[in-house]
């Protein structure tokens, strides 16, 4: 059920909104028809308490032999007057209490003129299955006219009120009076009103929301950029108060991230200058020593002092290093790599890579995947890389013949100083940091790097970057332009 409902706060407002409008139209249309309902019933009770006071008022002032007479002279099609010895209605009990009370008020109102009783009862329509007669427009019928007689037809089969009202003689006053149709509220033409409002609404809602949500998106965006860039450029703090506050917010932390960077830079920096003076006069001091084997030992854990001091400043300040992006052809740069190691092949008949193109720092790419191909080599002994398209994303394939790594360490490896082999020896690996440096320049490229066992054996590491998109042809026109 989840899966259906709306992921976006834009999709919330609309489906919101819609929901709102449907509600708020059939709460209406339902409040209206019965509100008109209403109406008319109690228009249509006015006008037989009206006309029954004007029958009988007519009637009353004749003798009770001309009352026949002067009825079927009332009569039409669609009201028929009869007097009649016994009533039309059999039932003195009304149907409803609104029945009940009209009944009441014609008697008290006809006492004057002889009314004895009054029954009144309701008539469904005549749904019998008649031919409907052919309106079918006549030159020289008027559209009024063309109205009326659909109108007519329509009475004629529309429910009606009869009444009985009895005469102080005997006689019965009989009439029945049509009920005037109540027209349809939801019509072709209303309904494709309301369609055309309600989507003009809807269209309307959703370009001022994007509008309202246009800054969120371009705040996003810079949050999305402020993870791969510490020095892209701030946020506009223009626009809605909220977003300006959120915008501030995001500035103000930027800011504060690269004073972070910058004091790691420096710390690191002034760490290395530090650390090389005394261990240049350490090795110095150690050429003065007679014995080998101490002098070895001590010249040994001096380089390795120099080693670790050199993979802490690189990680410090490697983020920092200004280098401007460029198009970066993928199959040279990792043929000139791999053209350094002995141990490595590149299988590129097995994975045709030609064209391959991303956008990036090209130093920090191949020191990338330099690092990835060093542990490779390091832990495994031989590697194997392959290069291949995979939809819009460069996926660089890493194969080595070494014992792969635990399934429960293959996330923990990329953590700063983290290493499968427990040891610091430089013989048995280096120091931790460099599939973490790899996988933190791989995301500045908005890329990642994954590591999985081979099932025969050995680790399979996948660098996946996102492929630059061809450049756009030169015109002849613009070229001999450019060359004028």
């Amino acid at each position: 059920m989840r899966r259906f409902l709306p992921q976006t706060l834009p999709a919330w407002f609309l489906l919101i909104l819609i929901a709102g409008l449907a509600i708020t139209q059939v709460t209406t249309l339902s409040i209206v028809n019965r509100e008109r309902a209403a109406s008319n019933n109690l228009l249509e009770l006015f006008r037989l308490s009206d006309r029954a006071f004007s029958l009988v008022k007519l009637l009353n002032a004749v003798s009770p032999a001309e009352r026949t007479q002067l009825a079927a002279r009332l009569s039409n099609s669609s009201f028929v007057v009869t007097i009649t010895d016994t009533p039309a209605i059999r039932t003195a009990i009304p149907a409803d209490d609104d029945l009940a009370e009209l009944e009441d008020d014609i008697v008290a109102r006809l006492t004057k003129f002889g009314v004895v009783e009054a029954r009144i009862r309701r008539e469904s329509a005549d749904t019998s299955p008649a031919e409907p007669p052919n309106f079918t427009p006549d030159p020289d019928v008027g559209q009024i006219e063309h109205e009326f007689l659909r109108l007519a037809a329509s009475i004629s089969q529309s429910a009606r009120l009869l009444a009985s009202i009895e005469f102080r003689d005997g006689q019965w006053l009989n009439f029945v009076m049509p009920l005037t149709p109540v027209s349809p509220l939801l019509t072709g033409r209303t309904l494709a009103l309301m369609a055309l409002v309600a989507g003009f609404v809807v269209i309307l809602s959703i370009s001022a929301l994007r509008r309202l949500t246009a800054p969120y998106r371009l705040l996003e965006s810079a949050v999305k950029r402020l993870g791969e860039d510490l020095k892209s450029s701030p946020l506009p703090e223009g626009g809605s108060h909220e977003y300006r506050s959120a915008a501030r917010a995001v500035n103000a932390m930027q800011a504060r991230l690269r004073d972070y960077v910058e004091d790691r830079e420096q710390l690191a920096a002034a760490l290395a200058h530090d650390l090389r003076t005394p261990l240049t006069r350490m090795k110095l001091r150690l050429e003065l020593l007679t014995n080998r084997k101490i002098k070895a030992s001590l010249l040994h854990d001096v380089s390795d002092i120099e080693a670790i001091s050199r993979s802490v400043v690189d990680f410090a300040t490697f983020e920092v290093k200004e280098e401007a992006d460029e198009r970066i052809d993928m199959h040279s740069l990792v043929d000139s790599i791999v053209d350094a190691y002995r141990e490595v092949s590149f299988d590129e008949e097995a994975f045709p890579s030609r064209g391959l193109v991303c956008v990036g720092r090209p130093i920090a790419l191949r020191r990338c995947i330099t690092n990835l191909i060093d542990n490779a080599v390091t832990y495994g002994g031989k590697a194997h890389v392959g290069l291949e398209r995979d939809g819009d994303d460069i996926v660089l394939m890493i194969r080595d013949e070494g014992p792969g790594i635990p399934q429960a360490k293959l996330d923990t490896v990329f953590r700063p100083f983290t290493r499968v082999e427990g040891s610091r020896s430089r013989e048995t690996g280096g120091f931790g940091l460099g599939l973490t440096i790899a996988r933190t320049i791989a995301r500045s490229f908005g890329g990642d790097i994954r590591l999985a066992n081979r099932p025969g054996g050995g680790l399979m590491t996948e660098l996946r970057l996102p492929r630059a998109e061809s450049p756009e042809p030169v015109k002849p026109e613009a070229l001999l332009a450019r060359n004028a």
